[in-house]
C-alpha cells in the first residue's frame, strides 16, 4: 500500500497526488511513468511522473478525472492509500545539451512536459514553454514553470488568458519573429503533437513527442501500446513514451486511441449503476 501524503485540485478536470514511493523515487528520472492501482479489484492506470523527491521519497502524478478508475483515485484523500503504484517505466526522456529549447504542452500534457524541461534547465540548457488549455482554468503548472524558464507563453481557446488561439500560433509567432530553437517537446493530445510536427518539420527544428496509447501491464507483453515510428513497430511502455516526432505515425496512433470508446462508455455506465 501506498500512501498519499498530498492532494490538490488543480481544476474541475484535473488533480495532483503526491504518493509516498521510496523505490520508485529512488530511481526514477524524467519522461518515465508509473502503474497505479487504485484498489486490489482495480484496472492499470499508467500515469506519467510529474515530479519527483528522492529525500522526501515521494512521486506526484497529475491526472485527469475521465473514467471509472480516475473517478475512484478523485475520491482519495491525503493519509488514504492506494494498492499499487508501480514503477519507474518506460525510458527516461532523451534530452540533449543544446542552447535553446521550447515545451509546448497541451492540457495535462503540462505534467509530463514540466520534469523534463526543469532537468533541462539543470543542464545549462535555456528553456521556454507554451501550455495551452481550452480557458484559463485549464492552464496548469504556469506558476511552476516561471521558475526555471525564461519565457512562458499561454494560449487557450477562448482567449481568457494569454493569446486566443492554439499552441501552435504561438509557436508559429515565435518562429516567425526570429525566435531560434535548437529542439522542441511537445506533449498533449495527439491531434496537438501533430499540429505541432506540421510546424517543425519543414523548419528541420527536431521535435520529441510523448505518446500514451492504450496500455495494460507496461512491460511490452500485451502488445496494446504498439505504434509505428519510423515504419517499425514500437511499444510506447519500453521504447517509449518519448520519440522522435518526425518518425510518429500519428493517423495510426489518433485511429488506435479510439478502437475502445464503445466498450470504455460501456464500463463506466455499467459500474457507476453498481
Amino acid at each position: 500500500m501506498y500512501k498519499i501524503v498530498k492532494k490538490e485540485v488543480l481544476n474541475q478536470a484535473v488533480e495532483l497526488m503526491e504518493v509516498h514511493a521510496p523505490f520508485v523515487a529512488r530511481k526514477c528520472e524524467a519522461g518515465q511513468f508509473v502503474i497505479v492501482r487504485v484498489d486490489e479489484d482495480g484496472e492499470r492506470v499508467p500515469l506519467t511522473i510529474a515530479d519527483y523527491d528522492r529525500e522526501k521519497e515521494t512521486v506526484t502524478i497529475i491526472y485527469q478525472v475521465v473514467g471509472y478508475s480516475t473517478e475512484l483515485l478523485s475520491k482519495k484523500k491525503a493519509g488514504d492509500f492506494v494498492c499499487d503504484f508501480v514503477g519507474p517505466l518506460g525510458k527516461p526522456a532523451p534530452l540533449h545539451k543544446v542552447d535553446h529549447v521550447i515545451g509546448v504542452a497541451g492540457g495535462v500534457g503540462a505534467a509530463p512536459l514540466y520534469p523534463q524541461l526543469r532537468k533541462l534547465h539543470e543542464m545549462g540548457v535555456k528553456v521556454d514553454v507554451i501550455i495551452g488549455g481550452r480557458s484559463a482554468e485549464f492552464v496548469i503548472l504556469e506558476e511552476k514553470f516561471k521558475e526555471f524558464c525564461d519565457h512562458v507563453y499561454i494560449a487557450t481557446n477562448d482567449g481568457s488568458k494569454g493569446k486566443e488561439g492554439f499552441v501552435t500560433d504561438v509557436l508559429t509567432e515565435l518562429i516567425e519573429k526570429g525566435e531560434k530553437f535548437d529542439e522542441v517537446i511537445a506533449i498533449g493530445p495527439l491531434i496537438m503533437m501533430k499540429s505541432v510536427v506540421n510546424v517543425t518539420k519543414p523548419l528541420n527544428i527536431p521535435t520529441g513527442v510523448s505518446l500514451n496509447p492504450v496500455m495494460i501491464d507496461g512491460t511490452g507483453m500485451c502488445g496494446g501500446c504498439r505504434v509505428t515510428v519510423g515504419g517499425k513497430t514500437q511499444f510506447a511502455c519500453v521504447d517509449g513514451p518519448d520519440f522522435d516526432g518526425f518518425l510518429v505515425d500519428f493517423d495510426e496512433c489518433m485511429m488506435r486511441q479510439g478502437m475502445y470508446k464503445e466498450e470504455e462508455h460501456q464500463c463506466r455506465m455499467g459500474r457507476g449503476a453498481q
